[in-house]
């Protein structure tokens, strides 16, 4: 389909446990296929960092979306296991949490956003930065060439990438939470090409999506792999350092890129981007009518509020 019959949207999403999130620039739907089959949606207003004005300049605003992102989809996730947790018996509230919520109320829930968001950086960090940069720094005495070495580390890190992705596949909550994911891809398809979103319309359109957290996740990993060819290896502490210094920079680059992405079909865009488009077809998965029925309210909920401001 011609450039000219894409209608482009800001709107963005997240799969959630049994659930879909929509990001509009100012609100935020939350979709959840409750387990008495209805559906619930939850009207939200996005993270005030995203209204500072520093947030909006270039290169800088990808730094600030992502942490914008994390805070924004950790809530939404963790309210769309509320609902099942309520009905899994075994449930039971950790004694760090008991004690949180007694010492502190309605704020241990912004403590244990904080202590999830910071964890997940502490994962990311060490699985894709700090194993792989040792691993490959123990051919220091074999391999002297820089560049090699810099390229041996960037195999390691999207080989440990995608085996990450394949081992968790396999969880069949995450394969359903793939499932919500093409849901998504598909309902902001259906919107763009200028049809009703409907199940029937969506259904037909891929999973795969340009402007989507997986392509973003690949392009941090390629545009970190060019960058730190630069930095030397004779110390690894510091070459780890200066990568966690760097690491803003290369995430608001790789944001600039997924906005451009998202809005061209150019050639070159498409090339840089395929790569992150084939990672997709791990993280996303044909999705049910009942999936799309719960990502097609989200979207429409947003829709609704952002009217023309798309």
């Amino acid at each position: 389909m011609s450039e000219k019959k894409i209608k482009y949207t800001s709107i963005g999403g997240q799969a959630l446990i049994e659930g879909v999130m929509m990001r509009g620039k100012e609100d935020i739907a939350i979709a959840v296929r409750k387990p008495d089959g209805n559906i619930e949606v939850k009207m939200e207003k996005g993270s005030p960092i995203e209204k500072w004005k520093i947030a909006k300049m270039p290169i800088l605003r990808g730094v600030f979306n992502l942490v914008a992102s994390m805070t924004v989809g950790i809530k939404a996730l963790t309210y769309s296991a509320e609902f099942y947790a309520e009905t899994d018996e075994n449930y039971e509230q950790s004694k760090f949490e008991k004690f949180l919520y007694t010492k502190l109320g309605k704020r241990a829930d912004d403590i244990l956003m904080a202590i999830s968001i910071l964890t997940a950086f502490g994962f990311a960090l060490v699985l894709f930065g700090i194993v792989p940069t040792f691993s490959v720094g123990l051919l220091k005495s074999v391999i002297t060439n820089q560049i090699l070495l810099s390229a041996i580390e960037g195999v390691v890190k999207i080989g440990v990438f995608i085996a990450y992705i394949v081992i968790i596949s396999q969880m069949k909550d995450i394969r359903r939470v793939f499932q919500y994911h093409g849901a998504e891809h598909k309902t902001i398809h259906c919107f763009e090409h200028g049809e009703e979103v409907t199940v029937e319309n969506a259904r037909k359109y891929t999973t795969l999506h340009p402007r989507c957290g997986t392509s973003f996740v690949f392009l941090v990993l390629m545009i970190s792999i060019i960058l730190f060819t630069f930095i030397g290896w004779s110390n690894l502490i510091i070459r780890i350092l200066t990568k966690i210094v760097l690491l803003p920079l290369v995430a608001g680059l790789s944001y600039e890129f997924i906005k451009i992405a998202g809005k061209s079909q150019a050639g070159w865009v498409k090339m840089i981007g395929a790569p992150g488009l084939w990672m997709q077809k791990l993280t996303t998965r044909e999705p049910d009518d009942q999936q799309l029925e719960v990502a097609i309210a989200a979207f429409k909920s947003v829709l609704d509020r952002m009217g023309s401001d798309l």
